[in-house]
């Protein structure tokens, strides 16, 4: 009886990160990563159902470039959701929560033509840097210079990803 009242407690005790930024950036900051969270999620399974179902006289170029971008996608998941968890915040529990926060929207058409494809990345891509840079700016108002420093690295990375996608799908 004793080790289930322990195990008990364990399972309802806190998950308090000690973090020195204060209640506000740790509740502002994780709220607004957990919706970036929720939209790489999206972006990155959008990219794989593209890359999948890729099609056309460009496909293997097509194919290897969205392989790549998600591949670039998914390695952010982890430090997006670690981060959250340095802040002291909790991060996302399930799709269900993910798509609740997502603001980029999902494409579950049975056929999508290879530049409907690129043109949709590249303004999912688009948005979610415009996402980070709201969240920086959010950051910079906390002086979490830390989660800044994610940011700018992974804008930087959405960007390139904007810009290949658009000189792939230019038609002239």
């Amino acid at each position: 009886m004793v080790n289930v009242t322990k195990a008990k407690q364990r399972r309802d005790a806190p998950l308090k990160t000690p973090n020195a930024l204060g209640k506000d950036a740790q509740r502002d900051i994780s709220a607004e990563l957990n919706a970036l969270l929720a939209d790489i999620f999206a972006i990155y399974l959008k990219t794989k159902n593209f890359h999948w179902h890729m099609s056309g006289p460009y496909f293997r170029d097509y194919h290897l470039l969205l392989d790549e971008q998600s591949d670039e996608i998914y390695a952010t998941i982890d430090p997006v959701a670690e981060r959250v968890r340095k802040l002291g915040g909790t991060t996302l529990r399930s799709i269900g929560h993910a798509a609740r926060l997502q603001r980029l929207s999902d494409n579950d058409a049975d056929f999508v033509t290879p530049a409907d494809m690129l043109a949709e990345l590249r303004e999912d891509n688009t948005r979610l840097a415009a996402f980070m840079r709201e969240t920086h700016a959010l950051c910079d108002r906390y002086n979490d210079v830390a989660t800044a420093s994610l940011l700018e690295n992974w804008i930087d990375e959405a960007e390139r990803r904007v810009w290949f996608l658009f000189e792939s799908g230019r038609t002239t």
